[in-house]
């Protein structure tokens, strides 16, 4: 299986490697949880786009407070099973058809369906439950095992294939690796601060509000999900390709050769993936923040913007100062996504094609556990 794993990574390195992460190393060893938190995530990004659609569904989850998370959550759970299923089947598929599952029946492949699907509403179980009883969110805590776990095995494997002319190399890369991370760091807690007043109200003979606080507008709002997004995109040429390689015939073994050549290889593949990542970084953005919600939300609670009038002007000012700031963290993410592409094109090394994703990832995590820890403390000492 290892060899299996490590042969399709060839191909398509970044996609299953994330696919890898989801699952904390399932996909390949061949866990029951082989499918990890994949499906489960994808469920929940596909809910979020559907608020921009179905109207039902934003009320639900922008309007009716708690318990309409809790319901909107609920869907999610739902659509997770299905999606398992659909991913479960395809994985399956591929390993069968690699002599990796052989003589299989009809009720071994169901059987084997159901385990991996199981599997899958497992872990998603686990991290609601980190989530509602531990510290820190349990299924961004599930993927960051999932990266962790394999640091052993690279840093025995740099070990062993260790030369001393490759050493000016590693301090190159260390060097990367550290700027990489401080930028990530810097990009992820990175604000831009709104002021906000509350206006004064008198009621009987005592004065309320009057305060002045800010509203802080991260400079990276999306996330990691944008760099998902473009790589779910840019695998279908390479399975169309490849798909297509069954067949005998000329023109279609020249087109299948041009989707296949669409590799991390190439320099249009990294503009495309750069492309793809900016716009998706306004779209998520765009998916995940209402600044008309936000603006009237203000307004209810008596709260204005220094010098901007309630209402209209103040959504359109949030969402002009959110455009411009977005700009930097999609550019930012765009970088990230294609920096070990560029690693690997001028040292030749794959090892390097999942380095910017799993680095953003981890400090996300570690930053976001941090703050959870000290906010815990605080809540202890007072």
């Amino acid at each position: 299986m290892q060899n299996f794993f490590n042969k399709i990574k060839l191909i398509w390195t970044q996609f299953f490697g994330i696919l890898n992460i989801f699952s904390g190393g399932g996909l390949s060893n061949l866990s029951i949880i082989m499918l990890g938190v994949g499906p489960y995530i994808t469920s929940s990004i596909i809910m979020q786009l559907l608020t921009i659609m179905v109207p039902a569904l934003k009320r639900i989850y922008h309007e009716e407070g708690e318990a309409g998370r809790k319901r909107f959550t609920q869907y999610s759970r739902l659509l997770t099973i299905p999606l398992a299923a659909i991913q479960g089947f395809a994985l399956l598929a591929i390993l069968e058809s690699q002599n990796i599952l052989i003589n299989l029946t009809a009720f071994n492949r169901i059987t084997n369906l159901v385990i991996v699907v199981a599997g899958s509403i497992l872990l998603m179980w686990i991290g609601e439950l980190v989530s509602e009883f531990g510290i820190g969110n349990g299924v961004s805590l599930i993927i960051f095992a999932g990266i962790v776990s394999g640091l052993p095995s690279t840093i025995s494997q740099m070990i062993f294939t260790f030369d001393v002319s490759q050493i000016p190399l590693f301090l190159v890369f260390a060097m990367v690796g550290a700027l990489v991370i401080a930028g990530i760091v810097l990009v992820t807690e990175a604000e831009r601060p709104i002021p906000v007043t509350y206006a004064k109200r008198v009621r009987g003979m005592k004065m309320y509000g009057g305060g002045s606080t800010y509203l802080p507008l991260r400079v990276n709002q999306a996330g990691v999900i944008p760099i998902i997004f473009a790589l779910s995109i840019l695998l279908f040429p390479q399975m169309i390709g490849t798909f297509l390689t069954r067949f005998d015939n000329a023109i279609i073994a020249k087109i299948s050769s041009v989707l296949i050549s669409f590799t991390q290889t190439s320099v249009l593949y990294a503009v495309f993936y750069f492309i793809l990542v900016f716009l998706f970084t306004y779209f998520y953005t765009a998916v995940t923040f209402d600044p008309e919600a936000l603006s009237t939300n203000l307004q209810k609670n008596g709260a204005f913007i220094p010098g901007i009038r309630p209402g209209i002007s103040t959504s359109d000012y949030i969402s002009k100062v959110l455009s411009r700031i977005t700009l930097l963290g999609a550019v930012f993410l765009g970088f990230i996504a294609i920096l070990p592409l560029i690693m690997q094109h001028l040292t030749g090394l794959t090892a390097l094609a999942l380095g910017g994703t799993s680095v953003l990832i981890v400090v996300s995590v570690v930053l976001d556990l941090m703050k959870k820890v000290d906010s815990q403390i605080s809540m202890r000492e007072y």
